[in-house]
């Protein structure tokens, strides 16, 4: 008892929600957890040969250890131009280097500290939250001015059962995704 353009609506809604859990993993990522991780280098560019380039690009970026961060570039003379980026970025955390690569040693996070990222990584997760209703609630509306152009009612309700279906998957992805990220955080 399917319609084409109940499919068209489920389907934008969708596309619209994953959009938003990839957002949020996104900006999960950068939250800093006192826990080493290689995504907190992701904003930083280089300057090589003329133009600017994401660090991944010119050196290879690993993680050593859960407190350790390790840069290898592929050439040697990029050593003081990574450095220089990473002092200019907002990753806070001072390079050292050996003249072979560069080492970032992720300080320990506070309790307090803690206790702010969560607040943080909390209102990431409440901005995917209302942009995955928003898309429910645009599929819904879609729905209910099909109905003036002859979709039978009874296919309208039930599309709008299976777009609730997709929210709830969604919201509950996205309240996983902040429990993993929260006890990240809170693990010392």
């Amino acid at each position: 008892m399917s319609d084409e353009r109940v499919k068209k609506s489920l389907d934008a809604a969708t596309k619209e929600m994953e959009a938003s859990v990839s957002f949020l993993d996104e900006a999960l990522a950068h939250i800093r957890a006192g826990k080493a991780n290689t995504r907190i280098l992701d904003g930083i560019r280089i300057e090589y040969y003329g133009g600017l380039v994401p660090l991944d690009n010119v050196a290879t970026v690993t993680t050593p250890d859960a407190k350790t961060i390790q840069i290898q570039p592929w050439e040697k003379n990029l050593i003081p131009i990574i450095e220089k980026a990473i002092l200019a970025s907002d990753v806070g955390i001072t390079p050292m280097n050996n003249g072979e690569s560069i080492r970032l040693c992720i300080p320990p996070v506070t309790e307090e500290r803690r206790k702010q990222l969560v607040k943080v990584a909390s209102g990431a997760v409440e901005e995917a939250k209302i942009s995955i209703r928003n898309a429910r609630r645009e599929a819904i509306d879609k729905l209910k001015k099909e109905v003036k152009n002859g979709l039978p009612e009874d296919v309208q309700k039930a599309g709008e059962a299976d777009v609730q279906k997709v929210h709830d998957k969604f919201i509950k992805k996205v309240e996983d995704m902040f429990a993993e990220k929260e006890k990240e955080i809170m693990t010392v």
